[in-house]
């Protein structure tokens, strides 16, 4: 096993055969100790949110499998916060994909003059470069196109595969009494094919989640899932 990358929440290593392993962290994005799942940046570290973030990640993943929808998820690891996946190629040098069904976040940063915070969006589906010297740009599906990062047809497969998972995630919220405002994924390709995937993790460090108008924090929202 050997260190390939070391990122903000996860570590990864290669596999001897083949496959990589995503050893998850204790930290989260934030700022000012503040935690934020749009930061471009570690803001603070919780203890035990790698683990709850790997639990919920294998949860969600085997729900997305039995949906039929493929991803790059092998298996997991919560003794040793690890998840195995299939080696996977990223859109350009990294996309996220946000899905909002609240208007709060960046988006109300940006457009607050024209909706008011919390407000129902229809499953709007954005995507930006994963950059954080720009700030994590957002893109349209022109742009995508004209810089050869996603065909047309795939950026249409990945808002259709969004919308199809922020459903799975959100029902299940819902069957707990919680609320899904936004969440994010990470999309590409596996070796030797060109099928769209979901690849990265689905964690509650990639999403906002309220009960009764009040932001749950993820190791809140592990125990609201799994506790019950």
């Amino acid at each position: 096993m050997q260190l390939v990358y070391k990122g903000k929440t996860k570590d990864v290593y290669s596999l001897e055969n083949g496959n990589y392993l995503l050893k998850f962290k204790d930290d989260v994005t934030g700022e000012n100790g503040v935690f934020d799942p749009g930061a471009n940046s570690v803001g603070l570290s919780i203890e035990g949110v790698g683990r709850a973030g790997l639990e919920l990640s294998q949860f969600f993943f085997e729900k997305i499998h039995q949906a039929g929808i493929s991803t790059h998820f092998v298996n997991a690891n919560l003794d040793e916060q690890t998840m195995e996946v299939k080696p996977a190629k990223v859109f350009g040098k990294g996309l996220e994909v946000i899905c909002r069904q609240k208007a709060v976040g960046s988006f109300f940063r940006r457009y607050g003059d024209y909706i008011e915070e919390a407000s129902d969006l229809p499953q709007y589906v954005e995507f930006t470069i994963k950059d954080d010297d720009r700030q994590d740009p957002p893109i349209t599906k022109e742009g995508l196109v004209v810089l050869n990062i996603l065909s047309a047809e795939q950026v249409d497969r990945t808002i259709e595969l969004t919308r199809q998972i922020t459903t799975i995630v959100s029902d299940e919220l819902k069957a707990h009494g919680l609320d899904l405002y936004d969440i994010k994924f990470e999309f590409g390709t596996l070796k030797d094919s060109d099928e769209v995937v979901l690849i990265d993790e689905i964690s509650g460090g990639n999403m906002r989640v309220y009960k009764d108008g009040q932001y749950i924090e993820p190791l809140k929202l592990h125990e609201l899932l799994f506790k019950n």
